[in-house]
């Protein structure tokens, strides 16, 4: 048989030649599955003394059959047979995971589809002079030779197992086939694989830590955040943020091998009641995930009425606390009888009413937690001028010499106006120091648009050479005719009149 090892592509075609040297065969031909189509005979067309015919194969897609070469030499059988081998210009390395995670193993296949014919003998023929060879990178990880293979072995394949590291992410693999025909002639045949990228991860077994608010009230907005390490490769991993269908836009940072997000949550009406707050983390097709519930409200704070908030003196006027549905309010300490129900308190309001302040608390229970709003009102009370005693003393005595001041209060609403009565007598300004010209009695009035008050103030001047001085001043006359000779200080919503000057009699 010749060529007893031939490289085909495939597809192609070759001649084939059987002949025999017995002189005188019986019988003899040539047995193959191939397609088959000239033919041409001959004695001596190979060689001197040789007998046979020649074949044309074509359209040789099976390199691993194997045709045979037969005579019948004086009744004996004899038989020869060929090698077809195909260049590897086909090798295949099975794809790689998508992503594989770090410290757990993945297979490496390299195929060479139709590899080496189908010899009689344990590697005999081309295919016992295949090598493939696995690698990552340049450097070699597996080599295997293929002689003593089966005899009807199809294809040559080579499997590894192999640890994926975090070294590995970003390596190139690939297989290498060397068909070695020079022993045949026929030279030394190398192809490689299309290199294969790996991806390698790992992500943490243990969950996002999410920090966010159990309880947001609407119109309100408040921070979230959530954070995962012991990420690899951390950069290529995903963080996201949720609240019920709405897919928040965090903020995402990198450190090390942590992720982290924040985000801000702003609660909407039409979001009220339980919501769930989902962070989840992906790396390498696996996710990590954790959720919260968030409960959004609805708590308007309390109104604080009051019917008249300027109210007469003798008014009755009307306080009342008014909160939202499943709220209760309390007024002034005294709770309302039913949730959601306004207190009420009514008052006939006096002069001690002026100023007073009132306090309504509303009261809400969220998802257990209590929560309180409160709001204040102050009322106030109109009423006339009041020159008590204790602001407006009858009586002075002071010792003639030192300095002193003579001061009258006047309470009231709207604050009053206070003067004092001192006739045509000439006013001094500032500190008195005090003489016997001082000792008299003078007249206080104080007027608002509520009415007005009046009060004599007597003041007594103790001299030297006797006990008391002569009265030497008595106040006649209008106060709109008078000069004041007090300055208004406030306080208690009155006036503090200040006497700071003298007056002396007429002659």
């Amino acid at each position: 048989m010749q060529p007893r090892v031939a490289l085909v592509e495939r597809g192609g075609s070759l001649w084939l030649s059987c002949s025999t040297n017995c002189p005188r065969p019986e019988r003899g031909g040539l047995e193959t599955s191939l397609r088959r189509n000239g033919t041409q005979r001959g004695l001596r067309w190979l060689g001197r003394g040789l007998r046979g015919r020649a074949r044309q194969l074509v359209d040789i897609r099976e390199p691993e059959t194997q045709p045979v070469c037969f005579f019948r030499c004086a009744r004996v059988s004899n038989s020869s047979d060929s090698h077809f081998a195909e260049r590897p210009d086909r090798v295949e390395l099975v794809p790689l995971p998508a992503w594989q995670p770090v410290g757990e193993n993945f297979t490496l296949s390299c195929r060479v589809p139709g590899a080496g014919p189908r010899g009689r003998v344990p590697g005999a023929g081309p295919r016992g002079s295949l090598t493939l060879t696995l690698l990552r990178g340049a450097q070699e990880l597996i080599r295997r030779n293929f002689a003593g293979e089966p005899p009807r072995a199809r294809g040559a394949v080579l499997t590894a197992t192999v640890l994926a590291r975090r070294e590995d992410h970003g390596a190139n693999f690939s297989c290498r086939a060397e068909l070695d025909l020079r022993p045949h002639g026929l030279g030394l045949f190398e192809n490689s694989s299309a290199p294969r990228e790996l991806r390698t991860f790992a992500l943490s077994p243990d969950s996002p830590r999410l920090i966010a608010p159990r309880l947001l009230e609407v119109g309100s907005e408040k921070p979230v955040s959530c954070s995962l390490d012991g990420l690899f490769p951390a950069p290529e991993a995903g963080i996201y943020l949720e609240l019920g269908d709405q897919r928040l836009n965090p903020y995402v940072t990198l450190e090390g091998d942590a992720l982290m997000a924040t985000a801000t949550v702003t609660a909407s009406a039409e979001q009220e009641g339980a919501r769930q707050l989902v962070c989840t983390v992906t790396l390498g097709g696996e996710s990590r995930e954790t959720r919260e519930n968030l409960t959004i409200y609805s708590f308007p704070a309390p109104l604080l009425n009051l019917s008249e908030p300027n109210a007469p003196e003798g008014k009755m006027v009307t306080v009342t606390c008014t909160a939202g549905a499943r709220t209760l309010v309390t007024l002034e300490g005294i709770p309302a009888a039913v949730l959601g129900q306004p207190a009420q308190l009514q008052l006939n309001v006096t002069e001690n009413d002026d100023r007073r302040g009132f306090f309504c608390e509303a009261i809400l229970e969220v998802d257990g937690e209590i929560l309180s709003k409160n709001e204040s009102a102050e009322l106030r009370v109109l009423y006339g001028p009041r020159l008590d005693d204790s602001d407006c003393p009858r009586s002075w005595t002071w010792p003639e010499g030192p300095e002193q001041t003579l001061r009258c209060e006047a309470r009231g609403n709207p604050a009053p106006s206070v003067c004092v009565r001192t006739g045509e007598a000439k006013i001094v300004e500032g500190l008195l120091r005090v003489a016997r010209e001082h000792a008299g009695t003078y007249r206080c009035e104080a007027t608002n648009a509520r009415g007005s008050a009046a009060k004599n103030v007597a003041v007594t001047v103790e001299c030297e050479e006797q006990n008391l001085c002569p009265k030497m001043l008595i106040v006649e006359g209008r106060c709109s005719d008078a000069s004041s000779i007090f300055s208004p200080h406030r306080k208690r919503g009155g006036v503090r009149p200040i006497m700071m000057g003298q007056s002396r009699a007429p002659g």
